[in-house]
C-alpha cells in the first residue's frame, strides 16, 4: 500500500488535539505527510470509547472483499471530515444511491461533529484513520499506536453522537500486527485497499477515472479524499464512476467484516 507524501501542509497547521491526546508538543504539527511521534514521552493509556463487554471483536486480517460479492465496489473515503469538501461527497453519493465508508481522523471529526453525524444519518459507515494521521506509525512504539487507534476511536465516537467506527484503516497502509490486534480487538476490522485513485495529487479527473478502470480488476475497494485541500477532482470523478461502474453490473457495498 503506497504512502502518499506532499501536498499536505494545511495539516501541519492543526495543533494539539483534545481528549487525552497526550503524544503531541506544543505547537507541534500535528498532521504532515510524513509526521513521526512529536513526543518522545510515552502517551498516557486511553479508555476505549465503549466498555471491551459490548464490543465484539473481529479478525485481525486486513480487508479488501467487498459485501456486495463479486461485482462488488467499496467506495472508501479517507482524511475527513472536511467542512467544503465532505458535503459535496454526500450529494454525488446521495444522487446515485450509493453507500460508502468514510475514514475519519481523530481531530477532523472532532473538529466538525455536524458532518459526522450526517454522514451517519446518510446510511455511511464509519473507519477509523487514527488520531493525526501519522503515517509513520508503524515505526512508533506499541503505546503510541495504541494511543492514536483508541483515542480516534472515542473522538469519532463522541462526534457521531455514540455510533462507533466499525473499521480501522492505518494513515498510509502503516500497519502492524500490534496495531490490527488493538483495533480488530475493538471491533474494527483492518480497512485495506486495492485501487489507489491517487486523487490526493489532483491528476486531473479524466486521470482519476483512468486509474479505477485501469486498476478495478485489482479489486474492490477505490480509495478517495475527501479532505486536504481542493477535492474538485474527486467529486468530478465519482460523478462520473458512480453511474458508469453501476451500467457495468459493479454493485456497490461495503468491505466485509
Amino acid at each position: 500500500m503506497a504512502r502518499h507524501s506532499g501536498g499536505r501542509s494545511w495539516y501541519g497547521k492543526l495543533v494539539g488535539a483534545a481528549l487525552g491526546v497526550t503524544v503531541l508538543a506544543a505547537g507541534a504539527s500535528v498532521w504532515t505527510a510524513q509526521a513521526g511521534p512529536t513526543s518522545d514521552a510515552p502517551p498516557k493509556a486511553s479508555k476505549p470509547a465503549a466498555p471491551r463487554s459490548v464490543v465484539k471483536p473481529v479478525s485481525v486480517t486486513i480487508v479488501h472483499a467487498s459485501d456486495a460479492g463479486p461485482r462488488g465496489v467499496n467506495i472508501t473515503i479517507d482524511d475527513g471530515p472536511d467542512p467544503i469538501w465532505t458535503p459535496r461527497v454526500l450529494d454525488v453519493l446521495k444522487e446515485y444511491g450509493v453507500k460508502a465508508t468514510f475514514c475519519m481522523v481523530g481531530t477532523q471529526a472532532q473538529a466538525h461533529p455536524d458532518l459526522v453525524k450526517k454522514v451517519v444519518a446518510a446510511g455511511h459507515r464509519l473507519c477509523n484513520h487514527s488520531v493525526s494521521h501519522d503515517t509513520a506509525m508503524d515505526k512508533a512504539s506499541q503505546a503510541y499506536q495504541k494511543q492514536q487507534i483508541l483515542d480516534a476511536e472515542r473522538m469519532i465516537t463522541k462526534a457521531s453522537g455514540g455510533v462507533r467506527p466499525v473499521y480501522y484503516r492505518a494513515p498510509g497502509g502503516a500497519f502492524t500486527p500490534y496495531s490490527r490486534e488493538v483495533a480488530a480487538s475493538r471491533g474494527m476490522r483492518p480497512l485495506g485497499w486495492n485501487v489507489d485513485t491517487k486523487d490526493f495529487e489532483r491528476p486531473g479527473t479524466d486521470a482519476i477515472v483512468a486509474t479505477v478502470e485501469r486498476e478495478l480488476p485489482n479489486g474492490p475497494t477505490l480509495l478517495f479524499h475527501d479532505a486536504g485541500g481542493d477535492r474538485s477532482q474527486t467529486v468530478q470523478a465519482l460523478r462520473r464512476l458512480l453511474p458508469e461502474l453501476k451500467e457495468q453490473g459493479y454493485a456497490y457495498g461495503y468491505p466485509v467484516r
